[in-house]
């Protein structure tokens, strides 16, 4: 691809515009396209509409397993065997005590996860009471997942001061049902109608490796545009010992960050998280995610551990990135350094004799 390729992807991306659905495909598939000239135009799109800023997220799982879902990449499904924490329902201490944590850490967004297919109306009212509190004593912006829900339940959160509601379309609809048999895809967008009618914004997204085609991944990047999800989580699946999907399929480093960019450039307005598997798939790249990607997570994911809030601070203020909090990322890592006096850089060391002359040893 030449030079005016890249070009015309950020333009038209910048300007509102739609690329070429073959542009897409190529984007994922032409092994002529330059990963370092792609990663360029989407950091484009990126400082276009969010500068250098960084926004974090923490996830508190407040209730865990026990579910009646099926969803085979879900450690916490019914059909899973992995070996997790099951409980039914935080305090309301437990809960405000991790948002107090969440806030002091940095995070402009605390999310408040809950396990099962949808929340009868007394969960509901609870959400929206802890919601209420939350708003009430911290400067965060609060979302909740909490499964299916209708036009009622959303209101009933809108009303009670959340800012986002979370739901992932995770896979294509054509694929959905070898996904997951308990619910359907329109199940899911259905939800997401709900909130958007109740006036809440949309949190959705997808997660890559389950075998589904660059054609597939074009698709939901366009539903996602479509029902103008504000924050797009782009979770790469993570092998846990235990799930029905185990083994990840065509996620290679660059092709990670490939998807990433298709995300950036066909909706350049929403907030890109680099989401779970970031570390564990982009490996040594993991950084150049920030290039098309603006928000990430801290403190792991759902049930699976991801890199310390001490080592992601100092990745994004080694990139040059600052993170979008009343506090700067410098000031948190050194607290975050404060807290292990014990835990330095480590010192170069010397290599000895015999790695410097095997031959004489």
């Amino acid at each position: 691809m030449d030079k005016n390729w890249y070009e015309a992807l950020a333009e038209k991306s910048t300007a509102g515009e739609l690329p070429e659905h073959q542009t897409c495909i190529d984007l994922l598939t032409d092994k002529s396209v330059d990963l370092l000239s792609l990663l360029h135009a989407a950091f484009a799109v990126r400082r276009r509409f969010h500068g250098r800023e960084v926004t974090v997220h923490i996830i508190n799982n407040v209730s865990n397993g026990l579910c009646s879902e099926d969803c085979n990449y879900c450690p916490q499904a019914k059909s899973s065997s992995a070996e997790i924490a099951s409980y039914t329902e935080k305090s309301e201490a437990e809960i405000m005590a991790e948002a107090k944590q969440a806030h002091e850490a940095g995070a402009h967004r605390y999310c408040m996860v809950y396990a099962g297919k949808r929340p009868g109306s007394g969960r509901t009212e609870r959400i929206a009471s802890l919601v209420r509190t939350i708003k009430a004593q911290y400067p965060i912006e609060v979302c909740v997942s909490a499964g299916i829900i209708d036009l009622a339940g959303a209101r009933t959160l809108k009303e009670a001061g959340l800012d986002r509601l979370n739901h992932n379309l995770n896979t294509s609809p054509g694929r959905y049902s070898r996904i997951c048999t308990t619910h359907s895809f329109a199940d899911r967008l259905n939800t997401l109608k709900a909130a958007r009618q109740a006036g809440l914004e949309v949190c959705s997204g997808i997660i890559a490796g389950m075998g589904e085609s660059p054609d597939e991944l074009v698709g939901l990047a366009l539903m996602l545009r479509e029902l103008e999800a504000r924050s797009i989580p782009v979770n790469f699946l993570l092998p846990v010992a235990g799930i029905a999907l185990a083994e990840p399929q065509n996620l290679s480093p660059a092709y990670c960050l490939k998807i990433l960019c298709l995300f950036r450039f066909l909706n350049p307005r929403a907030e890109i998280r680099t989401a779970a598997g970031r570390e564990y798939h982009l490996r040594s790249l993991e950084v150049m995610s920030l290039y098309p990607a603006n928000s990430l997570f801290m403190d792991g994911y759902l049930n699976t551990r991801g890199k310390s809030r001490r080592d992601t601070l100092q990745m994004i203020i080694d990139a040059g990135f600052t993170i979008k909090s009343d506090r700067s990322a410098e000031e948190l890592l050194r607290d975050e350094a404060a807290g292990e006096p014990g835990k330095k850089r480590p010192a170069p060391t010397l290599k000895s004799a015999a790695e410097l002359h095997p031959a004489k040893q």
